[in-house]
Formats: C-alpha cells, structure tokens, sequence
C-alpha cells in the first residue's frame, strides 16, 4: 500500500448474556483461508487492545479471530498500554473489543465508568483523522458505556443495554440479505466466493449515528433495546426503546480514515461457554455461522483499503 492505513473499527463483541461468564473461553477452532490475501506475516499490522479490561483479548476470547487474521496474512499483535500516539504509530488497524473499566472485578451495574481516558480518546480520534484505521466493537451492556465517549468522538451514539425481541426472550439473530443485511461492499466481497448471505449475531447492543454511515446490520423495526440497572436482569418493568432505525453494524470515514463499529462481539470470535451440561457455540465455530468468517475477513480487507466504499 502506499500511504499508512488508519481506520479505526470499532467491534463491540459479546456473546455473553450474564456477569460473569466464567466458562465462555475461546473455542478449539481452528479456520483456513483457501485464498490467503497476503503471504504469511507480510500483512497490515492489526493491534488488539489489551489495556482497558477488555473482555475479549488477543490472548484469551479473542484468540479465533486472531488466527484467522494470521491466516489471511496480517501481522497481529496485543496491545497492552494505554493508548499513545506513539502506540498507534505501529498499527495500521487498531481493533478495540469489549473494554470495561476494571476488566474481570467490574461491576456490571449502572452506572458505567469509561474505559478510556479523554487524551486516549483524542489520539486515537486523531490517529484516524490522519489515516489510520479503527474497528471498535461493543457488546450489551456494560460494554457500550465504557466506551461511550469514544464512540461519540466518530458521530456514534452506543446505547447502554441489550438489543433483543422481548425482554423475555434472546437477542441471538441471523441478518439474511431479505431481513437486515446491507447492500455494502463488505458484504458482497470481491467475487462471489467472499459474498456474505447470513450473518448470525449472538446478543449485543445496538447503536445510532449524528455521521453519515454505511449501515451493514439493520436492527429488525419490531425488536426493542431494553436497559436494565444489572447486566442480564430483566423484568417487566425495565426501561426499553424500539429498535426501528438502529443499526448492530456500521462504517464511516472519519477524516482520512475508517472506522467500522459493531455492538456484537461474539460474531467475530468462536467461543463455547457451558450452560448446565450442555456446551453452547457462540460465533464462528456456530453451524448457523459459517459466513461469519467471511464477513470477518471483509470487514478487514475494507479496513485495509482493499475493498471500496
């Protein structure tokens, strides 16, 4: 490539539908890429953050989507101290999944502290706007609030809480080009290998924008976003909102740079947890999930300029 890529996409990844799920590890799952876009470890550098008490980590329940990167090529690495201009001055991609003030031990109760801080929001603002590249991903709550504030510094607003059908029922959801998924070239691909027909999201939040955006996930007009005062605690009485023009996916440009944010994160792993005796697949490894890899891997490659807008 000829200039430095700086787009920041924001991920908001999850699968987790209570705190704490201890058992929800990364799953033994392992992908190919058939075609890899760049020879092995010659690829953009894609750095994870570690810092901010991120749920998802390179190294732990994060670890599936940084094998697939590596196996389509990129360089991928954690990121494990605070956001500088120094630090993003050795990424091309900068992937934020997840983060929550105090990381394990946080409460996941109202309010939500950020997990940035104000100078760590404006360099990476800034490291976009200059050209970088941003994937920001935040589950349902607390995810959203932690990062709130930085989501608002690229036109986002996250909503603080779960994106579901009723408060008695999932927020599990498979997007069909007929029912939600967009038009985008992130869906269609290249060619028609890479095209995506079905992605499947497994609970998160959903978001609006005050920015012009390329929605890629549309939030089904009869579904609602509820916001209770303790992750996973519904009632009859919990404060919700319709879901009609929200979006669960998006991307924009942000100056010279892009940014892609989502408010599901387990759609972009593959993780198991154990729900009684059973073990339950959340994301790729999922059966119904086998094009996610390929919307993982897209979602990339518009990061890194090889797909157009």
């Amino acid at each position: 490539m000829n200039k430095k890529l700086t787009a920041i996409a924001l991920l908001v990844l999850s699968g987790c539908a209570a705190h704490p799920v201890i058992q929800q590890k990364a799953a033994d799952w392992h992908p190919s890429v058939a075609s890899p876009q760049f020879a092995s470890g010659s690829g953009p550098r894609v750095l994870v953050d570690a810092a901010h008490g991120n749920f998802h980590t390179i190294d732990g329940r994060f670890a599936p989507f940084g094998e697939l990167l590596r196996a389509d090529g990129y360089r991928v690495g954690s990121a494990g101290l605070p956001v500088t201009p120094e630090l993003l001055a050795t990424a091309d991609v900068f992937v934020i999944a997840n983060a929550v003030k105090g990381g394990e031990n946080a409460k996941w109760i109202l309010p939500t502290p950020p997990a940035f801080e104000p100078a760590e929001v404006a360099a990476l603002a800034t490291w976009v706007h200059d050209g970088g590249s941003l994937l920001l991903v935040a589950d349902h709550m607390p995810f959203p609030g932690s990062v709130a504030n930085l989501a608002d510094a690229f036109g986002v607003v996250f909503l603080n809480g779960y994106a579901k059908k009723s408060a008695s029922e999932g927020g599990t959801l498979i997007f069909t080009r007929a029912g939600g998924l967009a038009d985008h070239p992130i869906v269609r691909g290249r060619d028609a290998s890479e095209e995506v027909t079905a992605l499947k999201a497994f609970t998160g939040q959903a978001f609006r924008a005050v920015v012009p955006v390329a929605p890629l996930m549309r939030m089904p007009p009869d579904w609602a976003v509820f916001y209770p005062y303790e992750a996973g605690e519904f009632t009859s009485t919990t404060p919700a909102e319709s879901a009609r023009g929200l979006v669960q996916g998006a991307v924009l440009h942000h100056g010279q740079g892009r940014v892609a944010v989502f408010g599901e994160a387990a759609m972009f792993s593959a993780q198991s947890a154990i729900n009684g005796d059973k073990v339950v697949r959340m994301g790729m490894n999922d059966p119904e999930a086998s094009q996610n890899a390929q919307f993982v891997l897209n979602v990339l490659h518009w990061l890194s300029g090889l797909l157009p807008d």
